[in-house]
């Protein structure tokens, strides 16, 4: 116990880090996410290869190796900001392209012929998409864009071996200082369970207001 009384504020910074990446990468992955799927599914041909390519590389691209492009490759383009800046980049962008396919798997849920009836009465493709579809959809998907959230928070632990003060970066301090790794490890494991407990606790209720009975 004596692991987390005596390094209390280490853990408090490590934990509050974790949540501000969580939420600001959350954040920038439900916004890009949105705007993917509405690429995918759109009547232009290039916005749906561009939606389509989004989804297919960063899908297939190892989170880690996506961090090093993005804070070691954009400062080489003059683009200079703080770490944890960068890391909400690394963590939004590829966290969008699984929030950009649970939401297209939603938008196919619902019935097309809602759409072909919002355009008959002269609606455009945006309005049928946010005023008909879109939140029918995500209706659907509120599970997995929960659980895509919760991974999310636990893909932050990247982020502390890149300079960024994140909740697993702890235990190097704690290392040095010579406290019990075990003990220590323990205690950052329920940092992260209290976060994404979080998550799933709002998800629940999200699900219980919106969501769609089965």
């Amino acid at each position: 116990m004596n692991v987390l009384t005596d390094n209390f504020a280490t853990f408090a910074r490590g934990f509050l880090g974790t949540v501000e990446l969580t939420v600001y990468a959350s954040l920038l992955a439900l916004l890009l996410g949105f705007l993917m799927a509405s690429f995918r599914v759109a009547p232009v041909a290039s916005f749906r290869m561009f939606g389509t390519v989004w989804v297919t590389v960063l899908r297939n691209t190892p989170l880690t190796l996506l961090f090093f492009a993005v804070l070691l490759g954009l400062p080489r383009f003059g683009l200079v900001l703080p770490f944890q800046v960068f890391a909400v980049i690394a963590l939004g962008c590829y966290t969008s392209a699984f929030i950009c396919e649970a939401l297209r798997a939603g938008i196919n849920t619902v019935p097309r012929g809602q759409g072909e009836a919002a355009r008959s009465l002269g609606m455009s493709f945006g309005q049928t998409l946010g005023v008909v579809v879109l939140p029918q959809a995500f209706r659907a998907v509120i599970p997995p864009i929960g659980s895509t959230l919760i991974a999310l928070a636990k893909n932050s632990a990247i982020a502390g071996a890149f300079s960024v003060t994140e909740l697993l970066g702890t235990y190097k301090t704690l290392s040095e200082l010579g406290y019990n790794i075990v003990w220590t490890f323990v205690w950052i494991a329920v940092g992260y369970l209290i976060i994404t407990l979080a998550i799933s606790a709002l998800f629940n209720l999200m699900e219980r207001k919106w969501g769609i009975a089965r």
